[in-house]
């Protein structure tokens, strides 16, 4: 953190230095315009959707539940006057719904666990739209939905259930598939990442990976904790580890080295910090039972960290070569 501090310091006198010597100061009364342009484009790991993530900030809602605690906009924050941020992540996006499907977005509507008042929600456009010529950085943190994780955790929940924490039942049912799910968040991924480019060749594209959710070590994990992984079997959530999540960052990150783009590794650094760790940094199923539901999604402490790795990814991208 104390070197993210200095970077932005030292970036931060060098743009007003720069901009001081090549431009007319700022009329009285004149507001400055922030020196670059940021879009955040993501899930809900990006938008931050659960109470342990901050408070909802969009008046009226538009489903999307971006939160004001979420590493857009604790960025937005650090980084003050130097970029200027349009954070277009939207809760349960899929990939397609940043290349050029509009999204129905779902808010907290996720039964039978929870019921949304508000739901359904109008489309949002696809989050690409957001990026133009001129923008500078794009963030975009989204691959999950598209793998179907959510839908894998509850068919595993459901699996597990009445198991006693014995064997790998979800392992058994799902393994099969999903090599092809994996094939689709690559396909999917590269033909964003083109579009990404198309609409703003100028850009620096930062694809953010996920956090480590499950620990090395599942026998942290108490088998029927709903605030951690409910029924779900120790075999299965390594397997859940192994197969699915540290794979899905291996495709992000290749998808984005392919052509060029960074890669914000975020696993490693959230290491020790899963949802069976004493210090989590994502919520189990619940936050607390049985009134907050999280279904495993980062906190405010995940956030911070989150915020840490792009803020720097997002300084290096911008600095004077």
């Amino acid at each position: 953190m104390a070197l993210f501090r200095t970077r932005l310091a030292m970036l931060g006198s060098a743009a007003a230095l720069a901009a001081g010597a090549l431009t007319p100061a700022h009329p009285a009364g004149a507001a400055p315009t922030a020196d670059y342009q940021w879009v955040a484009l993501g899930d809900s790991y990006t938008a931050g959707v659960i109470q342990a993530a901050g408070d909802t900030f969009e008046v009226p809602r538009d489903g999307c539940e971006r939160t004001d605690r979420s590493y857009p906009q604790v960025i937005d924050r650090d980084l003050g006057s130097l970029i200027d941020l349009t954070n277009v992540s939207c809760g349960a996006a899929t990939i397609k719904n940043i290349t050029s499907e509009a999204q129905e977005p779902i808010g907290q509507h996720l039964p039978p666990i929870s019921e949304d008042p508000d739901y359904p929600f109008p489309a949002v456009p696809a989050q690409s739209e957001a990026v133009q010529p001129g923008t500078d950085v794009v963030t975009v943190g989204v691959g999950g939905n598209t793998l179907g994780f959510a839908e894998i955790l509850f068919t595993c929940l459901q699996l597990g259930s009445g198991s006693g924490g014995v064997g790998t039942p979800c392992r058994d049912d799902l393994a099969d598939n999903i090599p092809s799910r994996l094939n689709q968040v690559n396909a999917d991924y590269d033909a964003m990442l083109a579009r990404l480019h198309e609409r703003a060749p100028h850009a620096k594209i930062l694809a953010v990976g996920y956090p480590t959710v499950i620990p090395k070590d599942t026998s942290k994990c108490r088998y029927d904790d709903y605030e951690q992984f409910g029924s779900i079997t120790q075999g299965d959530l390594d397997w859940l580890r192994q197969d699915v999540m540290e794979p899905l960052n291996a495709v992000i990150e290749k998808s984005a080295a392919k052509r060029g783009d960074t890669f914000v590794n975020l696993y490693d650094s959230s290491s020790g910090h899963s949802v069976c760790d004493a210090g989590k940094w994502v919520e189990g199923i619940f936050t607390r039972l049985p009134d907050q539901v999280a279904f495993v999604h980062p906190n405010a402490r995940g956030h911070q960290n989150a915020a840490d790795h792009v803020a720097s990814a997002i300084l290096n991208s911008i600095a004077p070569s």
